[in-house]
C-alpha cells in the first residue's frame, strides 16, 4: 500500500479516536488497531502522540477552511455570500463531528502547542469573514460608515457564535446544518444589514 494511503488511514483513525475518546484517553494502541496497522508503524510514520495530534489538527483545520472559502462565490450578493459560508461551515462540522471535536474541544483544552494550531486556523476564518463584512459594507454604500475595528469585532463575534452553535448542533438530535446556518443567519444578518445602511442600535446615555 502506498505510504500516502497508509498515512491517510492512520490519520482517519487518529481523528476518530481523539474526537471520541479525547486526547489524554486516546492511546496509540487504539489508533493502530482501528487503522489496521501495528503500533510501531504508527510511530514510524508519525513519530509521537503529540506530533500525530498536531497533524490531525492541521489536517482538519485545512479541510474546514477550504470548505468555507470554497463555498463563497465573490459575485453573489453580500447576504448570499454569508449564507453560503455559514451553510458550508455547519455542513462540514456536521459531516465531520470527530474532526470538529478535535478542533473545538480537544486542541483548545490541552494547551500549547495545540491551541496555537487551532488559533491559526481560527484567525484565517475570522479574516475571511472580516472581508465578507467589509465587502457588504462597501456594497451598501461606497463610503462605508463601519470602522475597521467594528468590522473586525463583528467578525470575531460571528465566528464565535458559529463555533458555539456548531457544538450545540452536533450534540442535539434533529438539528440539520441548514437549520443551524439559518438560525445564525437570522440572528446576525438583521443587525448587520442595519449597520450596513447606517441604522445602528443607539447606545443609551450613561
Amino acid at each position: 500500500m502506498p505510504r500516502a494511503v497508509r498515512e491517510q488511514q492512520m490519520m482517519d483513525a487518529a481523528v476518530q479516536t481523539f474526537g471520541q475518546r479525547g486526547y489524554r484517553a486516546a492511546s496509540m494502541d487504539e489508533i493502530a488497531e482501528l487503522a489496521g496497522v501495528s503500533k510501531p508503524l504508527v510511530y514510524l510514520y508519525l513519530n509521537s502522540k503529540d506530533e500525530l495530534f498536531t497533524a490531525c489538527i492541521r489536517r482538519e483545520a485545512r479541510a474546514l477552511l477550504a470548505a468555507v472559502q470554497g463555498a463563497v462565490e465573490p459575485g453573489l450578493p453580500a447576504d448570499r455570500q454569508l449564507w453560503e459560508g455559514l451553510r458550508a461551515f455547519f455542513t462540514h462540522t456536521a459531516q465531520n463531528p470527530d474532526g470538529w471535536a478535535v478542533l473545538y474541544r480537544q486542541a483548545r483544552t490541552h494547551g500549547e502547542p495545540f491551541a496555537t494550531e487551532v488559533n491559526v486556523m481560527r484567525e484565517e476564518i475570522v479574516a475571511f469573514v472580516t472581508g465578507l463584512i467589509g465587502a457588504a459594507a462597501r456594497e451598501a454604500h461606497h463610503d462605508p460608515a463601519l470602522p475597521d475595528r467594528d468590522v473586525a469585532g463583528l467578525a470575531q463575534a460571528l465566528v464565535g457564535a458559529a463555533e458555539s452553535l456548531a457544538g450545540w448542533a452536533n450534540e442535539t438530535p434533529g438539528v440539520s446544518a441548514r437549520e443551524a446556518a439559518a438560525t445564525l443567519m437570522n440572528f446576525s444578518w438583521a443587525g448587520l444589514e442595519n449597520l450596513m445602511h447606517g441604522r445602528p442600535w443607539q447606545v443609551p446615555s450613561p
